[in-house]
């Protein structure tokens, strides 16, 4: 998860600023180090305080050496295996030219410091990874296949699309299931943040990973395990470290060509307070500090540790504290441009309403209704649009059988194509049922036309081929908090556009109830795409758009920020968008900008103090002398305070606002 973070710090900061392995923590054996170096330290301090034999004190503070600068001793050795200089490099520089100056203490100190910021960042690390990691333990292994009647087990890696699979209660959902046979609820709360069990009937979606509380449930493998929304969703938050935030760009610039400026500048400025202004070359006085007292000082105080660390340590934090709470941010560019965005578009169905579409008629006009319901049945099955959806959840009513179905063609935003038997057969729109050809006898042509208004605000779907005529209507709810979560992004000033493909008389009932700011409909997925470019008014406008289905996904790809409605949302939209409202409420993209722009603040703190520490001291280590004591202090100081900004994004509860 963290491979592309290790890549880049791993070129320009030190190895406390790495994220610990996803396997292993090694932050208590380093804070055991660490305690070493301090407990040695202090020894080594008290016994020169009151005058004890000099080689025992630098025996201890030796001591304090050893376990203060092992991590980075190690780490060192293999960067400069590779040619690389890291500021680990500049640490033990440091720590070494204080030693031969007589520094012990100076250089213990630093390297206790280090040690133990690098400990502590570590952990922070650890609480993010473990944070991120809550949601998927315990993934499923094995699962209870039924063939011939007879109940197998099968390895989740040999699981089928079409297989049967049985799930008792208390067991995880295997794959991604459609419910066949059996009533229970499930616990998605480690999948999707839902708090509540949701319910799962015939017809329903059961997905990967998710616990079925108490009866007992037969169905359907949608897709292989390896393709299921567990899966899917790991691997979305596994690939969210590949885009980088832009603040992020800023701080990649600190790496080994850094490293190489530093380490000549100091060296240019040895030769300048040894030669040109006449200090001591390495032997201080009370009141003159050598040229190298001042060269190790600059050192400290230039290496960019808590610069580096500012912007990646804030991204992973609020990752982690997003998807613990249903928010999947793909990334820091999302949670920086979020926080930026001035127009929010919607799609209809599935985010304003609630796109648990229920059937309010079925109406055949041709052939008989048992074969309009099995053939809008098998039509179905293959799609994930929310008519399709409601089809399915409907026939767990009806005496369907499972047809082989050949040709199968979507058209997004149009309708559905295929072959059973050899007859062609279209569902879909009005519209594209008389773009089809199908051979409609011309009395039912014209009977179509006046019926269109018959559902008024409803969904319409056509069943046809050339003997079968049919329609059903599907009311669809507003989902309740829709109209609140518009009315709070016009509080903060945010312009709200509705895009659907649903005809302008439903579009605009709907958009009215809600009040969103302007509506646009019986649009293509083409024109969705050219309504999204308009409004970005050739980038000067930040535009996030919201939807969840398959229509909705070169909508999402065209935003600046593409948000999918739920972790049961189309593939589709899933893998174009950059944040993922994964418990499907509408009102979770507040919270979403919310934590972006938490994220956005505690990045811009995070850059100033760490560039801010860096120039004044460097500026007073080029200015007078400082002592190294307080060169160590600023730098490790700068470095803690940054991760525990950060941190604060973890214990971050968002709460809407009222």
């Amino acid at each position: 998860m963290y491979q592309s973070l290790q890549s880049l710090l791993k070129k320009s900061t030190c190895s406390h600023c790495l994220p610990p392995d996803l396997e292993k923590e090694d932050w208590p054996w380093m804070f055991f180090l660490a305690g070493l170096c301090f407990i040695f330290g202090l020894v080594g301090l008290i016994l020169s305080y009151y005058g004890h034999e000099p080689s025992i004190t630098r025996g201890f503070y030796l001591l304090a050496y050893l376990t203060g600068g092992w991590e980075a001793t190690f780490n060192t050795i293999k960067h400069l295996k590779k040619r690389e200089l890291d500021i680990e490099f500049l640490m033990l520089a440091v720590a070494l030219g204080a030693a031969v100056i007589g520094g012990w203490r100076e250089g213990a100190l630093l390297l206790f410091l280090f040690s133990a910021s690098g400990a502590m960042e570590h952990f922070a690390m650890g609480r993010t990874k473990k944070a991120i990691g809550a949601l998927f333990r315990g993934a499923p292994k094995r699962a209870r296949v039924i063939i011939n009647e007879q109940e197998e087990q099968y390895s989740i890696d040999q699981l089928a699309v079409g297989m049967r699979v049985l799930v008792t209660a208390g067991e995880q959902i295997p794959a991604d299931l459609e419910i066949i046979k059996g009533e229970s609820a499930c616990d998605e709360s480690n999948l999707t943040g839902e708090a509540y069990p949701v319910k799962k009937t015939r017809g329903d979606i059961a997905l990967s990973g998710t616990i079925n509380l108490w009866g007992i449930l037969e169905g359907r493998v949608l897709r292989p395990a390896s393709e299921s929304s567990l899966q899917k969703i790991i691997r979305l938050i596994q690939d969210a470290q590949q885009l980088k935030a832009p603040s992020q760009r800023f701080t990649d610039r600190f790496g080994t060509d850094y490293t190489i400026l530093i380490l000549t500048l100091c060296s240019i400025m040895f030769f300048v307070w040894w030669l040109l202004q006449g200090k001591p070359a390495f032997v201080s006085t009370p009141l003159v500090p050598s040229a190298f007292y001042r060269t190790m000082t600059l050192l400290v105080v230039s290496s960019p540790c808590a610069l580096v660390l500012s912007v990646p340590s804030a991204i992973l934090s609020a990752i982690a504290s997003g998807a613990r709470q249903g928010i999947l941010y793909r990334g820091g560019a999302a949670i920086e441009t979020l926080a930026k965005v001035s127009v929010v578009a919607l799609d209809k169905t599935g985010t304003i309403t609630s796109g648990h579409l229920i059937l309010s008629k079925l109406v055949c006009l041709q052939g008989s209704e048992a074969e309009l319901k099995n053939n809008a049945y098998n039509l179905a099955r293959f799609s994930e649009h929310p008519l399709s959806r409601a089809i399915r959840r409907t026939a767990g009513s009806w005496e369907v059988r499972q047809e082989e179905v050949d040709n199968f063609e979507t058209l997004p935003g149009l309708g559905i194509k295929a072959t059973m038997h050899g007859t062609s057969y279209a569902m879909g729109s009005l519209h594209f049922i008389e773009q089809c050809a199908l051979n409609l006898s011309p009395d039912l042509q014209g009977a179509t036309r006046p019926l269109f208004t018959e559902a008024n605000c409803e969904a319409v779907v056509w069943i046809a081929s050339n003997d079968l005529l049919g329609y059903m209507t599907f009311s669809d709810e507003i989902r309740e908090e829709a109209a609140l979560t518009l009315q709070k992004l016009h509080q903060d000033g945010l312009r709200t556009v509705m895009l659907t493909g649903d005809h302008a008389q439903s579009a605009n009932m709907t958009g009215e109830k809600v009040g969103v700011h302007e509506i646009l409909s019986e649009l293509s997925p083409e024109e969705k795409v050219a309504a999204i470019e308009h409004l970005k008014q050739g980038g000067r406008v930040r535009v996030a758009m919201i939807g969840d289905g398959v229509n909705d996904a070169p909508c999402l790809a065209a935003a600046d920020v593409g948000v999918a409605m739920g972790a049961r949302g189309s593939d589709a939209a899933l893998e174009q968008a950059e944040i993922v409202l994964m418990n499907d409420r509408i009102e979770n993209f507040l919270l979403a900008r919310m934590l972006s722009q938490q994220a956005r603040t505690i990045i811009y703190q995070n850059i100033t103090l760490a560039l801010g520490t860096v120039l004044i001291m460097v500026t007073a280590a080029f200015l007078f002398p400082i002592p190294l004591t307080l060169g160590v202090a600023a730098h490790e100081g700068s470095t803690l305070l940054v991760v525990l900004n950060s941190l604060r994004l973890l214990r971050t509860k968002l709460v809407a606002k009222k």
